[in-house]
């Protein structure tokens, strides 16, 4: 499975669940993903804490290949880098939902051919933005475990017609502002 060899590589964190979907050839994973490693830091080989990651992922895979993912990304011009480290497991077919902090507005891009949808996010749990926008509700998720809730997502974000604008790559990054991600909780 897919995300096995990303948890043997070290590039789960946080992992929530990664489990079969109830669907032959399908995995779902939730947690956060590493985008890059930190140094290596002992002569055991021990890395360490990476230097950047996308938070509360939420990803379906068919085979070697992902189907969904969607996440929370710092910085847009992360984007670049999650899509060159994953790039052998993301297709054009790939449904590419990022929640991104530093942007400024709603859009469409395409990135090495691979079509991608940002929505700017300051705050918030992808979940929640993710289940709000596809107009889901705890009723359609009644009764399902985690990776069935995952493929309901999926399922619905098969009919999602974005209405954000679609932009180049370069107009999207004259989308940035200085937003950055709010911690909270005991000091």
């Amino acid at each position: 499975m897919i995300f096995d060899a990303f948890e043997q590589d070290g590039l789960l964190l946080n992992t929530n669940f990664k489990e079969a979907a109830g669907k032959p050839g399908y995995f779902a994973y939730r947690g956060d993903l590493v985008l890059v490693e930190g140094e290596i830091g002992d002569t055991a080989g021990r890395r360490k804490p990476p230097v950047s990651a996308m938070r509360q992922v939420v990803a379906l895979a068919n085979g070697d290949k992902m189907t969904l993912l969607a996440g929370s990304l710092d910085k847009l011009a992360e984007l670049p880098t999650l899509l060159e480290k994953y790039a052998p497991f993301i297709t054009p077919d790939t449904k590419l939902l990022m929640f991104v902090i530093d942007a400024a507005k709603n859009f469409r891009t395409s990135l090495s051919g691979i079509p991608v949808e940002v929505v700017s996010l300051p705050e918030g749990a992808v979940w929640n933005e993710l289940s709000d926008m596809l107009g889901l509700d705890k009723s359609d998720f009644k009764g399902q475990g985690g990776a069935e809730k995952v493929v309901t997502v999926y399922t619905a974000l098969l009919d999602h017609r974005s209405k954000s604008p679609e932009l180049t790559w370069e107009e999207a990054q004259g989308l940035v502002t200085n937003a950055k991600r709010q911690i909270h909780g005991a000091i």
